[in-house]
């Protein structure tokens, strides 16, 4: 196969139901004949089990709640005893309280902005240091990769708020990680996605008025239902096409990073 996932075996986090970029993306790496684990935690553990058996092969679901601290190295031990060595990692980890969102920006407690912080750009330090070891024995020529979901954070986003922060956090923490694991032939990357009808994504009260923008001036348009689009991005960072690269974050949005003013206003004209 073009992307060699064949035999390959990788950890894929954040699944919370079948209509996520984490599980198009485990459905993708088991067609493509790699082996996946996914994960949950507390109660909606239930609900990963049941987007678990919906995939092409049956996949056990872990418990990993990343703002435990010793969950991570847990993990860790458990893929140790059952592969030996992992090919690579998907992180689709972010939450935040309600505090800390759709326009609580000057009213959140340092509780509430450091919560979102530790879910979603520490725990990605966390996870991939617990998971060096296997990383590092990585059958691939690219070596072990590991990837994580952002969204644009090159500007505010009006409800975002402090996960908006969080987002720039984790670019920054993505660049260190790719520092300080390289010399182990560990690559780190982003993927920043548009906005995807996601039970994330929900929680923003802007996020309809975010991925109308999106629709409307995105250059290859977008469609905020189609959570299997960022996925290709993510298997070429999870393959050996992506050898030299890490560090980088990899925008699948349709281009609208890219543009101030969208497609529809050369229309216009």
């Amino acid at each position: 196969m073009l992307l060699g996932f064949e035999g390959r075996r990788y950890l894929v986090t954040g699944v919370l139901n079948d209509d996520s970029i984490a599980w198009h993306t485990a459905r993708a790496l088991q067609e493509a004949g790699a082996d996946v684990v996914l994960t949950g935690f507390g109660r909606t553990r239930r609900i990963t089990e049941a987007a678990a058996s919906g995939l092409p092969y049956p996949a056990e679901v872990l418990e990993l709640d990343v703002t435990r601290p010793e969950d991570p190295p847990r993990v860790a031990e458990e893929l140790g005893r059952r592969w030996g060595s992992l090919d690579g990692v998907l992180h689709a980890v972010a939450a935040a309280p309600r505090s800390a969102l759709s326009g609580n920006f000057l009213t959140a407690s340092a509780e509430d902005a450091a919560g979102a912080f530790h879910t979603a750009a520490f725990s990605l330090q966390s996870l991939t240091a617990a998971l060096v070891p296997l990383l590092s024995g990585a059958r691939g020529n690219g070596g072990g990769s590991v990837v994580g979901l952002d969204f644009d954070a090159s500007g505010a986003w009006p409800g975002y708020d402090w996960m908006g922060v969080s987002k720039a956090a984790l670019g920054a923490v993505c660049r260190y990680l790719a520092l300080y694991v390289g010399g182990a032939g560990i690559r780190v990357n982003l993927v920043a996605a548009g906005p995807v009808e996601t039970v994330a994504g929900r929680a923003i009260s802007t996020f309809d008025a975010i991925a109308g923008r999106w629709e409307r001036d995105a250059p290859l348009g977008w469609d905020r239902a189609d959570t299997a689009r960022p996925v290709g991005p993510v298997l070429f960072l999870l393959s050996d096409l992506s050898a030299a690269v890490t560090g980088e974050i990899v925008h699948a949005d349709g281009g609208m990073h890219a543009v101030r003013m969208g497609a529809r206003t050369l229309e216009e004209s």
